[in-house]
């Protein structure tokens, strides 16, 4: 009997979260698809996946890599491939089917594809290249900008190529690359993908991620060239917010390394890597550095540097260095890209010749400038988010970041400059050396972020709740850069662990992140210390004078429980409770083998408390310790019975019903009321579970209380504000959490709104009618 064919269909088929992805390095990858029907309440109750190495096998059913066979069951996210191992470069194109309630089949999806990256350590066969000794031509001392660039430790940004012969018609052709600095790959003089900053930010000594290209269309039977420009970026240029620190927390130089796979059409094989063959030269990048911005000198560019049959005999030989034990890991989530422009909405002058640009809203990225003007005329491009009441820039928040970009013309008509290993945020862009009055269309503002897809939107009958939405959205884009950043702008842009605990959840909402947290939870195992503490930054800050980051405070290490359990509820995904649970079990041990009373007062790190609370941190750092302590328990137990470690789950499960034993009796009273008496001690004990159900009306009543106390206004700082809301209307308040939403006078966020604010402040205080 032929079944009738049902409405439900699938669509969206993702592998790793990400849509045919290439150069995965997971033995076993996830697959995913959404459900499509003109039908309500349709239910899937069954698939079928089917996976080949190439679409006619796909399409023909035959010499399959995989069939599931039909699966009872209603799972349409991470299902873990289970076909013919994979070996390095294999590629597998897959298709599924799905059943609905009453058991009439869907057709089969269309076609979707994933790649093998390097499976093994021995496949990458190339060294790391990196700029050579320049032949003698003879000393010339630095002078003037050059000078300063030189005591900044800041140097020109190496180009590197390669050309080599292809003797026969290619069928497919694959680069994989990294650096460890940043980089930019031409072939044949075009550029290859749209990645920038890549290959992102990890501890280069323990993991550098590498990326995969399908380079096919850009390669040409005869002679071909292979290029690339590299930069410091996060390894070896400014980071943090030392300023005495030079920066090269892992290396001095930038350094390159890649490996083309040629397939022909006979089906032989030729591969070319990075070697000591390669040839280099500085060029027209005369610095580029994260924090400080770049400097480019378009007289010296090298038309056709990157085509083959390019002059290079001026060019000199590179620095060649074995990969060692360099541990290389496919980048799995998706990379830092240009998402959007914007134009600029008005242009003033200040001062003479000072033109500053105002884009609209605070952004993250850089601008591309269009000029036309004689050879030698120098721009400078200078980036703030604030002007000051004059209306020049205000840049004293930036600290030692310079965000300053430098472009000198060669005078060859109209020119095009967009920086290239950079990043700034900014809403204004100041603009001196222009030659002539600028219009608006001089300047546009490139959008930067990891390019994590959207997933879910908002929008109500409040303007403001609209606009704070946005602003949301827009700092989540603007700090989601290869990690969750606490700020775009200043010498800072660290991936501080307890602001992504508190945002992970809302960030989830807003985009696919999945993959995002899982390549940072990475970041932050790198990171654990040997006893087992979590940092409170991930990639870790070493070497800086100011502080030890290593020793995770209150909130902060916690990140390391918290952010994986909130991608495990988020996507039903237990691999990253599975790759992350021995790190996890070592934090916990870490906390309890110096509390042994179960107040946690020791092993506290910097102790950063409910951080930047607008009327001073009252809360009892000790308690606040303590309730994330208990939290962790409670987590981990779930999560060790999501993974069928049930003798685990027991455990932590005591652990936190002890601990919160213990916090009931040293900081709350018989009426629920809590020491310290703060919004953050009652949101704490409420939403993380810790207080006995006969305590919790009261302790929500105190929590009321304190709002009322301060004239209905919220006072949490960075740990509070995220439950704040939600605890409220969980505990049958919902009156006063849209009191609080709708608030416009200080400390509010529509009291940020009503003042300009285009993102989401650091500070409630960021700005204020009183201090500016």
């Amino acid at each position: 009997m032929t079944m009738a064919p049902s409405e439900l269909r699938p669509v969206g088929l993702k592998c790793e979260y990400r849509v045919d992805p290439l150069g995965i390095d997971e033995g076993a990858p996830r697959l995913s698809w959404a459900l499509e029907s003109e039908g309500r309440g349709q239910v899937q109750s069954a698939y079928r996946i089917l996976a080949a190495s190439s679409e006619e096998k796909l399409e023909a059913e035959e010499t399959l890599l995989w069939d599931s066979g039909r699966v009872e069951s209603d799972r349409s996210v991470s299902v873990e491939y289970e076909g013919e191992a994979l070996r390095s470069g294999s590629r597998c194109v897959w298709k599924v089917r799905v059943w609905d309630g009453a058991g009439d089949p869907s057709p089969y999806s269309g076609p979707a594809v994933f790649e093998a990256g390097f499976l093994e350590r021995s496949d990458w066969k190339g060294d790391w290249i990196s700029l050579g000794e320049k032949p003698d031509e003879g000393f010339e001392p630095p002078t003037g900008e050059d000078y300063d660039d030189l005591a900044n430790g800041l140097a020109p940004s190496p180009y590197l190529r390669k050309e080599f012969p292809l003797d026969k018609p290619v069928c497919r052709a694959r680069l994989y690359a990294t650096a460890r600095g940043v980089y930019e790959l031409h072939l044949n003089g075009s550029r290859v993908g749209d990645d920038v900053l890549a290959p992102g930010w990890t501890d280069y000594d323990r993991r550098v991620q590498y990326q995969t290209y399908d380079v096919t269309p850009l390669l040409a039977e005869g002679q071909n060239a292979l290029g690339a420009v590299i930069g410091d970026g996060w390894y070896a240029g400014f980071v943090g917010f030392d300023p005495k620190h030079r920066g090269a927390l892992y290396g001095a130089r930038p350094q390159l390394l890649a490996q083309l796979h040629v397939e022909y059409e006979d089906g032989s094989k030729e591969r070319i890597a990075t070697d000591g063959s390669w040839r280099c030269s500085e060029g027209p990048i005369l610095h580029s550095d994260l924090l400080m911005g770049e400097s480019y000198d378009a007289r010296e560019e090298m038309p056709g540097w990157s085509d083959p049959g390019f002059d290079d005999s001026a060019w000199y030989g590179v620095k060649a260095e074995e990969i060692g034990d360099t541990n290389l890991v496919a980048q799995p989530d998706e990379g830092i890209r240009v998402t959007e422009e914007l134009e600029a909405k008005s242009v003033t002058e200040p001062e003479d010749g000072v033109y500053v640009f105002d884009m609209g809203k605070n952004m993250v990225g850089w601008v591309r400038l269009r000029v036309e003007g004689e050879a030698g005329t120098e721009i400078t491009l200078r980036h703030a988010e604030a002007l000051n009441p004059d209306g020049t820039l205000y840049t004293t928040n930036l600290r030692a970041a310079r965000a300053t970009d430098r472009y000198v013309l060669k005078g060859d008509g109209e020119e095009i400059y967009e920086p290239r290993f950079t990043f700034h945020g900014f809403r204004y862009v100041e603009v001196t050396g222009y030659p002539g009055e600028p219009q608006p269309e001089a300047v546009t503002g490139r959008v930067v972020h990891s390019a994590t897809p959207p997933a879910g939107s908002f929008e109500c009958s409040n303007q403001m709740v609209n606009e704070l939405q946005q602003n949301i959205l827009w700092g989540q884009r603007g700090n989601f850069l290869s990690v969750p950043t606490d700020c775009p702008q200043r010498d800072e842009r660290l991936g501080w662990m307890g602001d992504a605990q508190v945002f992970v959840r809302t960030a989830s909402f807003n985009m696919d992140v999945a993959a995002f947290f899982e390549k940072w939870m990475a970041d932050v195992e790198d990171a654990q210390s040997p006893e087992g503490a979590f940092p409170d930054v991930a990639p870790l800050l070493t070497g800086s004078g100011l502080m030890d980051l290593s020793r995770g405070a209150p909130a902060w290490g916690d990140a390391g429980i918290i952010v994986p359990w909130s991608i495990y509820r988020t996507y039903d995904d237990t691999r990253i409770v599975e790759r992350h649970y021995d790190a996890m079990a070592r934090w916990m041990e870490y906390l309890h083998e110096a509390n042994p009373d179960l107040i946690r007062k020791n092993r506290m790190g910097n102790n950063y408390g409910d951080w930047l609370s607008p009327r001073g941190d009252h809360t009892p750092k000790h308690l606040l310790a303590t309730a994330y302590w208990a939290y962790d328990a409670k987590l981990m137990a779930e999560m060790a019975e999501a993974i069928g470690r049930t003798g685990d789950a027991k455990e932590y499960r005591s652990l936190s019903q002890r601990i919160a034993a213990a916090f009931n009796e040293v900081f709350v009273s018989p009426d629920g009321r809590i020491e310290g008496d703060t919004q953050t001690c009652y949101l704490l004990a409420l939403h993380m579970g810790l207080l006995p159900e006969d305590r919790r009306p009261a302790a929500a009543e105190h929590l009321v209380r304190t709002i009322e106390r301060e004239d209905w206004h919220l006072s949490t700082g960075f740990v509070g504000v995220g439950y704040l809301c939600p605890v409220l209307t969980e505990t049958g308040h919902t009156d006063v959490a849209y009191r609080l939403l709708l608030n416009k006078t200080y400390p509010s966020w529509g009291y940020t709104i009503k003042n300009g604010a285009t993102t989401i402040w650091e500070r409630w205080d960021g700005w204020t009618e009183e201090n500016g």
